[in-house]
């Protein structure tokens, strides 16, 4: 499939419905992706961005359409990961004599990838080649998301190709945002940012800034996953510099593992006590719950409670990867505090609250301990946490 997007400008990319673990399994799908790749015919034929090394044909195929693909005079390779650059031998050996532009750190990557000695050029922010009646214009992106990440700009066209930025693993039928629902849409788009852009939030918003410094009219924003935004493109770039702020929500995250249900009991019983305070919350058994969707609603809430029955004297393996999730994510703005229960030593909670201190998340009440099943003491004394949780929540002193 072929989808014109403005005069001599067409996605020759490809929409993967199955697709649902990314990176392996660090990214839940739940609605497949696409690999977009563009193709601009001017007086010099350009393509930006190819696909992942499974659909090479289809991409092939797809440019065959429009142009011999042995007359492209340029690509462009934003980012060398494989969801976009898989393709990239396969083109090349169509096209070997096109000029390959890259950043100076995509060079670096996309050699070590590859060990080609292609025809490389590589471009700094604010390089601008001329191929006819548009011309291309570089913007570096280091760390949206690898040291690689570069934006191409097509003055003429007014179309920003920001590859990861301001993408969803999100496949549709049709591929323009004013076309989806929309619902869906940001729930992608947030799931996107919230699980691969958080910790370079920063970055985030000083490249936002940087980029509409340029003043660059944008009638289309074209990402390298997911859907194509044409109606009020900026209305994306106005929700990342939201998400980069990381001013969250007035609500709480439970996450539990539980063994016999001891520790599910005392879930429940903190979740009463932040609900009657008027906060909302949602609870997360993690051994059963899709880890990136827990993430997003992490992203979203002001608190974070965790809780492990103590195993090992340590906790429940399911428990130990999100921890470390937030540790990598590196959320800001948020409080949190531990429970669990214990038979013998009870060191589980005392691990959480260090790793929360750790991942600079304050705990703003001391943790709630049970020995074998909670009773109706350490449950008052669960729904007790919930309360001042609940507080610290809405600002007002535990």
């Amino acid at each position: 499939m072929v989808v014109q997007l403005k005069e001599g400008v067409y996605w020759v990319g490809v929409v993967d419905w199955a697709l649902r673990h990314f990176h392996g399994h660090e990214l839940s799908t739940h609605r497949g992706s696409s690999y977009n790749s563009y193709l601009i015919v001017d007086e010099k034929t350009v393509l930006v961005d190819t696909v992942w090394g499974p659909f090479q044909n289809q991409l092939i195929k797809n440019i065959a359409e429009l142009v011999d693909p042995s007359k492209i005079d340029i690509v462009v390779a934003n980012h060398a990961e494989s969801d976009h650059s898989g393709s990239l031998p396969g083109v090349m050996r169509h096209t070997p004599n096109a000029t390959l532009i890259v950043s100076p750190r995509g060079k670096e990557s996309i050699e070590g990838h590859y060990h080609q000695q292609w025809n490389f050029k590589t471009v700094k922010t604010g390089d601008r080649v001329n191929i006819g009646k548009n011309e291309l214009v570089f913007v570096e992106a280091p760390m949206l998301h690898w040291p690689d990440s570069m934006f191409t700009y097509l003055a003429g066209a007014n179309i920003l190709m920001p590859n990861d930025a301001f993408g969803q693993h999100y496949a549709a039928a049709f591929l323009f945002n004013d076309q989806v629902d929309q619902t869906e849409l940001y729930e992608e788009a947030l799931k996107y940012y919230a699980n691969i852009l958080t910790p370079f939030s920063a970055m985030v918003t000083k490249k936002i800034d940087e980029v509409l410094a340029l003043n660059l009219p944008v009638d289309m924003i074209a990402p390298s996953h997911g859907i194509i935004w044409r109606k009020d493109p900026l209305q994306i770039v106005t929700k990342y510099q939201e998400w980069a702020s990381q001013n969250p929500e007035q609500s709480a995250v439970i996450l539990y593992d539980t063994m016999w249900e001891g520790t599910r009991q005392m879930a429940e019983a903190i979740g009463e006590g932040i609900a009657a305070e008027g906060v909302q919350y949602k609870l997360f058994h993690v051994g059963l719950s899709d880890r990136n969707d827990v993430l997003t609603e992490i992203f979203k809430a002001k608190a974070v409670i965790v809780g492990s029955p103590t195993l090992n004297q340590g906790l429940l393996p399911t428990i130990r990867p999100i921890l470390e999730d937030l540790r990598g994510m590196k959320f800001q703005n948020k409080v949190g505090a531990a429970f669990g229960s214990y038979g013998w030593s009870g060191e589980g909670v005392g691990i959480i609250e260090d790793h929360l201190k750790l991942c600079k998340i304050p705990v703003v009440a001391e943790g709630v301990k049970a020995k074998w099943q909670p009773k109706q003491e350490d449950l008052s004394l669960c729904c007790e946490l919930g309360h001042k949780v609940a507080k610290a929540v809405k600002g007002e002193a535990v």
